[in-house]
């Protein structure tokens, strides 16, 4: 089975081992069908999207690219035998990859997956699955594409659903073990990521149920200062409640 990665520099392989890519715009012409997730991608759009000015040669550039893919991704497939994988799709071409099959797609799934084990009471298990999933990551997504246009909307998207997933990963071991666990990962994530409002009220919460009450408050002040600095605003509700709570050692901050 042939397995492709994004969430980091652009591979594939199979049991043999890793697929050679050949060049730059091979490559680029892979990561546009995997960012179109299945959906036919005109050869005209392929053709603006990897050239600014493209020439006379470009039509036939694109159709040498996508041949020595083919024989990257299915090197097996007997000669004449009409691809299953990337295939050509009036008005242009299409990646029929399945999910299990691109570490992005998996990524999203267990997301989506944890997102309701958390809701049905299982953080044991969520925490598991999104553990791995992370594990995923080699680096940015699409990395060495992620600043093209049509890349950036998707990387971002990626992004995005890696930093819910480090933060529902820390609501979940909180909720299934000791809550001092997520404390490292979280402070470096606030550390990286000093605007999500969400990873600074993990970490309080982690703190405060450590027996940290005088580090939670700290914490939050510090997610104040920073607000304040960066965006001119003041904490959300959530911050603001975990506050107010934490000063009253609310009962229902400990499970």
């Amino acid at each position: 089975m042939v397995w492709i990665g994004v969430l980091g520099p652009l591979e594939a392989g199979d049991e043999r081992g890793p697929a050679d890519l050949k060049g730059p715009r091979h490559r680029a012409v892979l990561a546009r069908l995997l960012v179109a997730r299945g959906r036919v991608v005109p050869v005209a759009r392929l053709i603006d999207d990897l050239w600014e000015s493209p020439g006379e040669g470009a039509l036939g550039a694109v159709q040498t690219f996508v041949g020595a893919l083919r024989k990257a991704l299915e090197p097996g497939r007997p000669p004449r035998t009409p691809a299953r994988l990337l295939v050509t799709a009036a008005p242009g071409y299409a990646l029929r990859a399945t999910p299990e099959t691109v570490d992005a797609w998996r990524f999203e799934e267990v997301v989506t997956t944890s997102t309701r084990l958390l809701s049905a009471g299982e953080p044991g298990q969520a925490c598991r699955l999104l553990g791995d999933a992370l594990a995923l990551w080699r680096g940015p997504a699409y990395a060495e594409f992620a600043e093209l246009p049509w890349a950036r909307g998707e990387a971002a998207r990626l992004e995005e659903l890696r930093l819910l997933a480090v933060e529902r990963r820390a609501e979940a071991a909180m909720a299934s073990g000791p809550a001092a666990e997520p404390v490292p990962d979280l402070e470096a994530h606030v550390a990286s990521h000093p605007l999500r409002e969400d990873g600074w009220r993990l970490l309080a919460l982690a703190l405060y149920r450590t027996g940290r009450q005088g580090d939670a408050l700290a914490t939050l002040r510090r997610a104040r200062h920073v607000l304040r600095d960066e965006l001119g605003v003041d904490p959300g509700p959530g911050l603001r409640t975990l506050e107010s709570d934490i000063l009253a050692q609310a009962p229902h901050l400990t499970p």
